[in-house]
């Protein structure tokens, strides 16, 4: 049985239960197909790099588990109850834009490719990758405006009934959902080398403003009192709940379960930042650094040999007189009713009285 023969007749799917649900499964070959492809390209390019990968092996996992992920999205009873309930459609939706692409994404995918490349080949493909065209395409506002648009797109117009009556969309909107998906993600859980790796801090609040095209569909759905999808919901079961509790429980999914999986990958990459050195020297990005050093640089005369030394070493003695001179200027602005800042390196009840 395929998605598109439900459609015609959404009598063809027996009752939800645990028992149908788990035995709903069909082959679906040209996902099959393509999953399989994509997920033997990746291995074959991991392993052709060999030694010279950086990729290790848990992100190879992660990657070959989102091609897994896809297929069975699709070809279980996820995807055969999709067209008879419009809530299991709101699963398939959320696996398809967010579960799967964050998989795919941190599999590191472009840096599989680039590294099992020749050497010479390397520096070319780096170059593309950090071209304007391909910076502006995988900017965090590019993949935030594309998921918006796409999530409100597909739900707050008559494209659902456009989709009903024409099958083939159903794969092109499952496709668009893996692909908007992924290039939303791509700059905000990827560390691939592109144009810009951009600061933790301003991944994190990409990933906040996310939560409100979720939010903004599964409010309207789920405070709906007419039926928003009337040639969708004739392909609809008879044992079905009512159309308009069915789009309810969508939007109610959609607000739940949007918001919670962007809060989860907010709180996985919080937890990547915290565990690693490397990445909490990135939570600011280079623009408030570079204030920062010349903010102490100022109070060294400002030359560039003082910006070099608190560029390479902001616990150098120079940028420690620095502080302390900037400490003692913001004290002397104090309330004259404040107390003074003791500066580093001396005890708190040595800090003179403003």
């Amino acid at each position: 049985m395929t998605i598109a023969s439900a459609m015609v007749d959404g009598d063809l799917m027996p009752r939800l239960t645990w028992s149908t649900f788990l035995t709903s499964w069909h082959v679906s070959r040209g996902w099959l197909l393509g999953t399989a492809l994509i997920g033997a390209a990746y291995a074959a390019l991991r392993l052709s790099a060999r030694g010279r990968s950086t990729v290790r092996g848990w992100r190879v996992a992660a990657f070959l588990l989102g091609c897994l992920l896809l297929w069975g999205s699709v070809s279980s009873g996820i995807g055969g109850y999709a067209m008879s309930l419009f809530w299991m459609h709101m699963v398939l939706h959320l696996l398809l834009i967010m579960v799967v692409p964050a998989l795919l994404v941190l599999g590191h995918p472009i840096t599989v490719a680039v590294e099992a490349l020749h050497e010479r080949h390397q520096r070319g493909a780096r170059r593309v990758l950090r071209s304007g065209p391909v910076g502006v395409a995988t900017h965090p506002l590019t993949g935030l405006l594309v998921y918006t648009s796409v999530i409100i797109g597909t739900h707050l117009t008559g494209f659902m009934d456009r989709m009903a009556m024409h099958a083939s969309l159903m794969t092109g909107e499952q496709v668009l959902y893996v692909a908007a998906g992924f290039l939303f993600l791509l700059p905000l859980l990827g560390e691939e080398p592109l144009r810009r790796n951009h600061a933790y801090a301003v991944r994190l609040v990409v990933l906040l403003v996310a939560m409100v095209p979720d939010t903004l569909v599964g409010i309207v759905l789920l405070q709906t009192q007419e039926d928003p999808f009337p040639e969708m919901m004739a392909h609809h079961s008879q044992w079905a709940p009512p159309p308009v509790s069915d789009v309810n429980i969508a939007g109610g999914l959609m607000w739940a379960g949007g918001d919670g999986l962007m809060m989860l990958i907010a709180v996985g990459l919080m937890l990547s930042v915290v565990t690693s050195p490397r990445r909490r020297e990135l939570v600011t990005g280079p623009w408030l650094e570079s204030v920062r050093r010349r903010v102490i640089a100022a109070d060294l005369d400002d030359t560039s040999a003082a910006i070099d030394s608190v560029t390479l070493d902001p616990d150098s003695d120079e940028a420690l007189v620095a502080y302390n001179r900037m400490l003692r200027r913001l004290d002397a602005a104090g309330d004259e009713h404040g107390r003074g800042r003791p500066t580093v390196g001396q005890p708190a009840s040595d800090a003179r009285d403003a």
